[in-house]
């Protein structure tokens, strides 16, 4: 298994990259989150790597971070994702947003990544429940706080309001407030304007 790799980088076609080590070039595929943390072509990388072998291919896939390549492992383990969804996941929203979107429930956050639809959104959702959030070594209780924004979203959604009007009345709550306080905050704010 190939852990991790540093070398030149040589060449970037997104998502792939080229990079030199010692005479040897590897050609790795990286999420837009990683590639946008990358260096100048010529200067040095290290990225932390997943070497992903089926019986008609072998990819190498690159990552910045831990979190980041263990979401990407977790992804995979779950029946119809290949490793391009997952990456797919992983270029579409940051590692964090994941795991709010799993501790809430909330298929649309996913299905906003091209190639990811509702059933795909879903699964994944129902598979990862409580799994990814220990994995990455996430304090659940920030996942308790995001089940309360969640609970205030969908009150605000029943009664009519757009995502996005939700979503920016719970960011003006404080956030220790209950469901119940939440909601009343949440229309006072968005009576306002």
């Amino acid at each position: 298994m190939i852990g991790r790799i540093q070398g030149t980088l040589i060449r970037i076609t997104a998502p792939k990259l080229l990079i030199d080590c010692n005479g040897l070039g590897y050609e790795v595929d990286v999420p837009m989150s990683t590639l946008y943390q990358l260096p100048p072509i010529g200067q040095k990388l290290t990225l932390l790597t997943h070497f992903h072998v089926r019986e008609d291919q072998q990819q190498l896939f690159g990552f910045a971070t831990d979190a980041e390549r263990d979401a990407f492992r977790s992804l995979i383990k779950i029946s119809g994702v290949g490793a391009r969804t997952a990456l797919a996941v992983l270029s579409g929203m940051s590692v964090n947003e994941l795991v709010q979107a799993i501790a809430i429930q909330e298929p649309g956050a996913l299905t906003r990544i091209p190639g990811i639809g509702k059933k795909t959104a879903e699964r994944l959702l129902l598979e990862l429940k409580g799994k990814l959030a220990p994995e990455l070594g996430i304090d659940q209780s920030q996942a308790t706080k995001t089940d309360t924004s969640s609970e205030i979203i969908q009150a605000l959604l029943a009664l009519g309001y757009s995502d996005k009007e939700a979503r920016l009345a719970v960011r003006q709550i404080p956030v220790d407030t209950n469901v119940s306080d939440g909601i009343k905050l949440a229309l006072k704010s968005l009576s306002k304007g």
